[in-house]
């Protein structure tokens, strides 16, 4: 199952998710992109979406008002559908309305493949030294098993001799789970490093589990700003 956390509130473009995307609200637009590869479920907190929702035949759930992440607000949300323990959920921000729907079929078939007893998937791709420099696009360091070793919003990893090869890689905010993984995601107390750099993946790495990367190729960034959203219809203008 795909659940679209929708917290109406934010703090940098305020109700962002409803911004006009090509004719739909933005919300709608990042739903209508994912559901031909699993049932859609979009959790928020504001009964305006709850309505947008059913207006679209997408269907939606009321959630809490006090969640600090959006894996916190899904997984509210996989408990109120009842989902079972082996259930894969995969979280796609609502800010995200032209992502590829390949690149979330990569983190599905990653969590179907996962042996580990904790499966935390994301995504990753390669990004160039002026966007590893934007605190809006959140970088990763990963090992050569392809696990997540840091998230941050500065760029890493700190090229303190200047070499010319140095390989950035972007973080893409989509994650998969079972349900069970997700459930003890969310037990977790959110950590120093998330609050510092308000990023909810840090709450798995600082309490000693991985993350799984899997790298694509996408041109879709999350829109954080109005400059994002600008950017963005610029560069998929194209799309209907």
């Amino acid at each position: 199952m795909i659940i679209i956390p929708a917290r109406l509130k934010s703090s940098r473009f305020e109700n962002k998710i409803l911004a006009d995307i090509l004719g739909l609200p933005m919300v709608i637009r990042t739903a209508k992109r994912v559901e031909a590869l699993d049932d859609v479920v979009i959790a928020t907190d504001s009964q305006e979406v709850i309505e947008l929702a059913k207006k679209y035949n997408i269907k939606a759930v009321m959630t809490s008002e006090l969640h600090q992440s959006g894996t916190d607000r899904i997984n509210e949300a996989s408990n109120l559908l009842g989902l079972k323990e082996d259930e894969i959920i995969i979280n796609v921000q609502a800010d995200e309305p032209f992502i590829e729907p390949e690149v979330v079929q990569a983190v599905i078939d990653r969590v179907k493949s996962s042996s580990e007893e904790f499966t935390m998937v994301s995504l990753y791709k390669e990004i160039n030294s002026e966007l590893a420099d934007d605190p809006n696009h959140v970088k990763v360091v990963v090992d050569d098993k392809k696990d997540a070793i840091y998230f941050s919003r500065s760029k890493i990893p700190y090229n303190r001799d200047h070499y010319s090869n140095v390989t950035y890689f972007g973080h893409l905010g989509i994650y998969g789970f079972t349900k069970k993984s997700l459930n003890q995601f969310c037990q977790f107390q959110p950590s120093n490093l998330e609050n510092i750099e308000k990023l909810e993946q840090l709450r798995a790495i600082s309490f000693g589990k991985k993350i799984a990367m899997v790298e694509v190729s996408s041109k879709s960034f999350g829109i954080d700003t109005k400059e994002d959203l600008e950017n963005a219809l610029l560069l998929f203008g194209a799309i209907n």
